[in-house]
């Protein structure tokens, strides 16, 4: 069994959500930005930053010249905010090694500071046109649907080859792995997959009834966690155009002094944090490390 590309192409062609950086005139570092935000984020969480963000920084040297800490502000509630940092190392990579251009192949693109195998292939894809397989979860759930007939399925080092194997031999294999992704994302869904908008004729998991997981999947909580501690002392410095004082930290997050200490290090510890020479505390750039 195969997934008709015909069948999928067209259906996008016609439902594609209007993200902006689909757009005509969007260039290879907008896409790349939106790549690093889109990770573990939703659409409508990333869009407005995303369009704020290219206004003001619409190239690598522009983002690499805004430094760090401003880079960190800017990033505000995407989450995660070492991708922030590592966008902007990226940034500096590209502007100074590349005259200011995202390489084109998925092997240069996988040098890059925080360019992982998914991104790598969504650049060279979407960006360039590149008949290369992407694989995300949307991606993985709809080949285990449509062609396994399992409702979801764990990552596999398979993944790519199988995804490859589904291309079309032509012009249209970026457009039928955007479709892809598209499908998973807005009809074949992880929790209220709308099955009666689905373009495709031919599903094994339709067909078989639909059939539960075979295993439950952990809902990652938010509100307690370490990464809730660090957001909060972020915030702190985001607001400050000054370094702050370990006083102005602690009061932020009083729930559990221990855990508290220990957002702090983690934040010292991947560099999103730096403390001056006088005690006190600032996003990354904006202090004098000792």
């Amino acid at each position: 069994m195969n997934i008709d590309a015909g069948e999928l192409v067209s259906w996008y062609e016609q439902a594609q959500r209007d993200l902006p950086w689909r757009r005509p005139g969007v260039s290879a570092w907008q896409i790349l930005v939106s790549e690093f935000m889109l990770q573990q984020t939703p659409v409508s969480r990333v869009e407005p930053i995303w369009l704020a963000w290219i206004d003001r920084w619409p190239t690598p040297s522009a983002t690499a010249a805004a430094g760090a800490a401003e880079v960190l502000r800017a990033w505000g509630k995407l989450g995660y905010p070492r991708r922030a940092k590592r966008l902007h190392e990226c940034a500096v990579v590209i502007a100074s090694e590349y005259g200011d251009e995202v390489p084109r192949d998925v092997d240069t693109l996988l040098t890059l500071p925080g360019v992982g195998a998914y991104t790598a292939r969504a650049v060279a894809c979407f960006a360039y046109s590149a008949g290369v397989p992407v694989v995300d979860t949307n991606v993985r759930r709809v080949v285990a649907r449509v062609l396994h007939g399992q409702a979801d399925a764990p990552a596999r080092a398979r993944d790519l080859d199988d995804v490859a194997a589904l291309l079309p031999d032509d012009a249209t294999a970026p457009t039928f792995s955007a479709a892809l992704m598209e499908l998973g994302a807005v009809v074949c869904t992880a929790r209220a997959p709308v099955c009666r908008s689905c373009p495709l004729s031919r599903c094994r998991w339709r067909s078989a009834g639909y059939p539960a997981a075979t295993t439950v999947k952990r809902v990652q909580r938010y509100a307690g966690t370490d990464r809730q501690a660090r957001g909060r002392l972020l915030d702190v410095l985001r607001g400050s155009s000054s370094p702050v004082t370990r006083a102005q930290l602690d009061v932020a997050w009083l729930t559990d002094t221990a855990q508290r200490d220990r957002a702090l290090d983690s934040l010292l510890v991947d560099g999103l944090v730096e403390q001056t020479n006088d005690g006190r505390f600032a996003l990354a750039g904006e202090g004098e490390i000792t």
